[in-house]
């Protein structure tokens, strides 16, 4: 691959990233409704993208639905979100044109991930959600450009065939570097390092399992409404990936510092 070829879509990406940084920066530092809204608004156009991957009918009224669900759950008993979102989930999933329990599986996913992202910032705070945030970017540009420069044997071509281990690795230590970063600023102290490249490395498997269902479906990108990254979920399938596994630390109490 030439030079100009292999960093063809740097240009949009940088700045496709750059307007994504200052708006989350915006939403995640204001918190309260702000940041709940945008949370429940980038769950909708995530679904919408589901629905179209899946041939699902109602690209308007599902995401809709799954939004506002999502905005009630975080004013629910916990014991309650998990039944409500498992049921909003299977909505539209009878219609799927494919793979019904796996587009299930994918809305349940996303609003999950999105869910423990707004109760993170809600409960824990502002520090916790920029620990989070700051490890799946940092461990996600560390990959790419490790990838792109090292190159070297692929992670796991069947599934995606663009990631290296060089890129794999260089997001492990992106990922313990902000951990390290945030040990003294969350109380965490020195175990946030190895729980950080855990998170780091969950995120990579989510935008992993996103691919895996792309090449399912017979997509490159979930949607084109982001330049240069593709979709909503192309861009933050890390972020939901990485989200799961905080929730399942947090509610076993082996997040350091919020046990």
């Amino acid at each position: 691959m030439s030079a100009p070829a292999q960093w063809h879509d740097l240009a949009p990406r940088v700045l496709s990233g750059v307007a994504m940084a200052v708006a989350g920066a915006a939403a995640v530092w204001a918190g309260g409704w702000v940041f709940t809204i945008a949370v429940c608004l980038l769950a909708g156009l995530m679904i919408w993208e589901c629905t179209g991957m899946f041939g699902v009918p109602g690209r308007a009224s599902l995401p809709i639905l799954g939004a506002a669900t999502l905005v009630g759950a975080l004013n629910l008993p916990g014991i309650i979100v998990a039944p409500l979102l498992v049921a909003v989930a299977f909505v539209g999933a009878g219609q799927a044109a494919r793979d019904k329990v796996l587009y299930a599986v994918c809305v349940l996913w996303v609003l999950l991930g999105c869910y423990m992202i707004a109760v993170l910032r809600s409960d824990a705070g502002l520090v916790w959600v920029l620990w989070l945030v700051l490890v799946v970017v940092v461990s996600d540009v560390a990959g790419y450009f490790a990838g792109r420069m090292l190159g070297g044997p692929k992670f796991w071509p069947r599934v995606s065939p663009k990631k290296t281990w060089s890129g794999t690795a260089a997001g492990w230590i992106g990922a313990a570097v902000i951990g390290l970063i945030f040990a003294l600023p969350t109380g965490a102290g020195w175990l946030l390092v190895p729980v950080s490249v855990l998170v780091g490395f969950a995120g990579q498997m989510g935008d992993i399992a996103e691919s895996a269902v792309k090449r399912r479906v017979g997509v490159k990108d979930s949607s084109a409404l982001i330049p240069g990254h593709g979709g909503v979920l192309d861009r933050f399938d890390a972020m939901l990936g990485a989200g799961l596994v905080v929730m399942a630390l947090w509610a076993l109490k082996l997040l350091p510092g919020l046990a």
